[in-house]
C-alpha cells in the first residue's frame, strides 16, 4: 500500500512536469545581413515571451553572433554568448529585459529586445549607452515595449 501511495505521489509530481514543460513555447529569430527594417537584423528584432519559454536564434546568414550586452539583462540571469555563424538557443527563466545584440555589427544596430514576461529591469537596460545606430534601434524598440503597456485610461 505504501509504495502505491509513492509511485501515485510521484505520477502526479511528473504529470505536472509534463504539463509546465508542454506549455512553454519557442520563438524564432533570425540572424540576417538584410531584413524588413534593413541591413544587419535581427528578425524579428522584438519578442515578448513567457518565463519559461525558449528563443532558438536562427544563424540564418553567416558572419553573425548572438550575445547579451552587459547592463541589459535582470539580475541573476545568465549572460548569453554565441558563437560566429552557429543557431544558439536560450531558455529564459528570469524575468525581464534582455538586450541583445550581434556583436561585429553592433554599431551598425544590429540588436534585439527579448522581454520576458514582466520587464523588472527595463529603466536599467533602458539606461544603458548603445554605439552608433544600436542606439536608435533600441529607442524604437523600447517604444514598442512602451506600446503593450495599458495606458492606465
Amino acid at each position: 500500500m505504501r509504495s502505491f501511495m509513492g509511485m501515485r505521489a510521484l505520477l502526479v509530481v511528473a504529470g505536472a512536469m509534463m504539463a509546465l514543460s508542454a506549455n512553454a513555447a519557442e520563438t524564432e529569430i533570425k540572424t540576417l545581413n538584410r531584413g524588413a527594417d534593413g541591413m544587419m537584423v535581427f528578425e524579428p528584432a522584438f519578442v515578448h515571451i513567457a518565463l519559461g519559454d525558449t528563443v532558438h536564434f536562427l544563424a540564418s546568414d553567416k558572419g553573425h553572433n548572438v550575445e547579451s550586452i552587459p547592463g541589459m539583462i535582470p539580475d541573476g540571469a545568465d549572460a548569453i554568448s554565441g558563437k560566429i555563424s552557429e543557431d544558439v538557443t536560450v531558455k529564459f527563466d528570469k524575468p525581464g529585459v534582455y538586450g541583445i545584440r550581434c556583436k561585429p555589427h553592433y554599431g551598425m544596430g544590429m540588436v534585439a529586445l527579448v522581454v520576458v514576461g514582466t520587464p523588472t529591469n527595463e529603466d536599467a537596460a533602458k539606461a544603458v549607452v548603445n554605439p552608433g545606430k544600436a542606439k536608435d534601434r533600441f529607442a524604437k524598440l523600447f517604444a514598442e515595449l512602451d506600446a503593450e503597456k495599458p495606458t492606465g485610461k
